[in-house]
């Protein structure tokens, strides 16, 4: 029986292991030696990956003026931290295939983490924030502890959502109530063993629950803030029916004009539709 949610990732090498182009990443750009040439010789190595981050630097989010053609070219546009928050996204959403459909729909499940990814940048590039990527990856990740339970526990995780689906409960509360604890902190604990920025930790953590957030309490309702409008535009599905409760508060801490939500709306089904063409359907049709 399933304790904690460290019973759900320790032990399990494939899950609690940052995939390895991460991890050669972080040990060039930590190195004060390296170049943005090294940076380009480890991503040149994944043909999928170069694509998508050419597909990216070429795309409506940079509107840079000529085409861009080589993978360090990218990376001077894009910016290597960006870059490196990228390559996680992308890397994740590879790591998790092969989850049952009677399960989750995992086209639904990413169309809804891309869209609350590109609401959160929306949001994130409105309040100025300094790397708006981190908020995007936010939300591709902040529904990744589900995953991990539809891993690792598919019939519970089955059980919880056709409940849900059934009574018209909140999947995060049903997780709590089963279990002791819900995705959000599964997520949390993947996070910290894969030793990701607090930033990201905490964003994914408390998405549901903002203002627990510790050091990152506004950057948190950011990515609360998109997780519902995800929801109300119904952009996809990570398995929930309802429309999740808006933390008042949340939106107080975001500093965005209230006037600036209808723009935000209509940019984030805009800035979706390419989106979903840079990070999921063009790699599906390889």
């Amino acid at each position: 029986m399933v304790q904690n949610p460290y019973d759900l990732v320790k032990g399990d090498t494939q899950i609690s292991s940052l995939p390895l182009i991460l991890v050669q990443l972080n040990e060039v750009i930590n190195n004060p030696y390296s170049s943005i040439v090294d940076i380009g010789k480890i991503i040149s190595e994944d043909q999928g990956l170069t694509a998508r981050l050419l597909r990216l630097a070429n795309s409506p989010f940079y509107s840079y003026p000529s085409k861009v053609e080589t993978i360090t070219q990218a990376i001077t546009i894009i910016g290597t931290q960006q870059v490196l928050d990228l390559v996680l996204a992308t890397s994740v959403m590879q790591q998790f295939k092969g989850i049952p459909g009677a399960v989750i729909t995992m086209e639904s499940f990413w169309h809804h983490s891309i869209a609350c990814g590109t609401t959160a940048r929306i949001l994130a590039v409105y309040r100025r924030e300094v790397n708006a990527e981190r908020f995007f990856v936010a939300g591709i990740l902040h529904d990744i502890g589900r995953l991990i339970m539809c891993t690792k526990i598919p019939e519970t995780a089955r059980e919880m959502l056709t409940r849900c689906h059934n009574s018209g409960e909140l999947v995060h509360k049903v997780e709590k109530e089963v279990l002791g604890f819900d995705h959000a902190d599964v997520g949390e604990v993947l996070l910290k063993e894969w030793k990701l920025p607090l930033s990201l930790v905490e964003m994914v953590a408390s998405h549901h629950k903002p203002l627990r957030s510790k050091h990152f309490a506004a950057e948190t309702s950011v990515v609360h803030v998109a997780d519902i409008i995800a929801h109300a535009l119904q952009l996809g599905s990570s398995g929930e029916t309802l429309v999740p409760p808006l933390d008042a508060n949340a939106w107080e801490r975001i500093e965005v004009a209230p006037g600036m939500l209808s723009s935000a709306l209509d940019e984030t089904e805009r800035q979706f539709a390419v989106a979903l063409q840079l990070m999921y359907h063009k790699e599906q049709k390889k």
